[in-house]
């Protein structure tokens, strides 16, 4: 994979962690107090320094055929979360994911809450709000660049695309101070899902001893085969139709997906 491929994945994944970071920091601070809700920001990011320096040269050392095996088997259990959840939203079997939404209910519940100030922040709850909300986006962001990064033996470029993607969502996003409701999350998603799930199928089967015909050319084949099979599977549940009431969405997607355990 050469460096382009490779920041485009990374940027791409790491926005939509980004986009929903920034939802609930501009939501903390909208409904409580910019200044915990900084100060929350500012306190997970130096988090997740530390977790980066530490873990990152950690990652470094492993063994590449081992790396492969273990990453992409992570990789593929999340782009078939993320692709699941894209496959039913674009056929109309989930919800679609609405920032403007979450924003507003995140506002009410914080709105709802006492204001207590506690050592260094005037308000505790917009500054946990926002330190728990960036730190767990900001673990997704910084797994995606260290575990692509290493794969591919070009941390620096995994990096500046992770931290490209960071600058620019939070940038507009703190820019005109509301929620990214125009971004289009969900398409962004499906393309991420399938950029993961094709990704991790690809390391996960060189990590287990195959080779892939071309090399890493096959990717050029592997992600339009994933995108095509996920939208097949777009097209066959429109046909379905709505789902019953009484019985799971879920069942009619292939058990490989289903299996796969919802963290969001």
């Amino acid at each position: 994979m050469t460096a382009w491929p490779l920041f485009v994945a990374v940027f791409l994944a790491c926005a939509v962690e980004a986009v929903e970071a920034t939802t609930i920091v501009l939501a903390a601070g909208t409904a409580r107090d910019w200044r915990s809700a900084t100060v929350g920001l500012t306190a997970a990011l130096a988090t997740l320094a530390v977790i980066v320096a530490v873990v990152g040269p950690a990652v470094s050392v492993i063994p590449l055929r081992g790396l492969r095996l273990v990453v992409g088997g992570l990789l593929l259990v999340f782009g078939l979360q993320w692709l699941r959840k894209a496959v039913l939203r674009a056929s109309g079997h989930k919800a679609l994911h609405d920032e403007d939404a979450i924003f507003q209910t995140a506002v009410a519940a914080a709105r709802g809450t006492a204001v207590r100030p506690r050592a260094f922040v005037p308000d505790w709850y917009a500054f946990t709000l926002s330190f728990k909300g960036v730190l767990l986006e900001g673990l997704e962001v910084a797994f995606i660049a260290v575990t692509f990064g290493s794969n591919q033996h070009d941390l620096p470029v995994a990096a500046l695309a992770a931290v490209a993607a960071v600058v620019v969502v939070a940038g507009a996003g703190f820019a005109v101070r509301a929620p990214l409701a125009r971004v289009p999350e969900n398409t962004l998603k499906f393309v991420v899902g399938v950029m993961l799930t094709a990704f991790g199928t690809f390391w996960g089967a060189e990590g287990a001893g195959s080779r892939w015909p071309g090399g890493d050319a096959a990717l050029l084949a592997l992600v339009p085969a994933v995108a095509v099979f996920a939208l097949l599977l777009v097209a066959v549940l429109r046909r379905v139709g709505a789902p019953s009431p009484d019985g799971p969405v879920a069942a009619v997607v292939p058990a490989a997906t289903t299996a796969v355990t919802e963290v969001r």
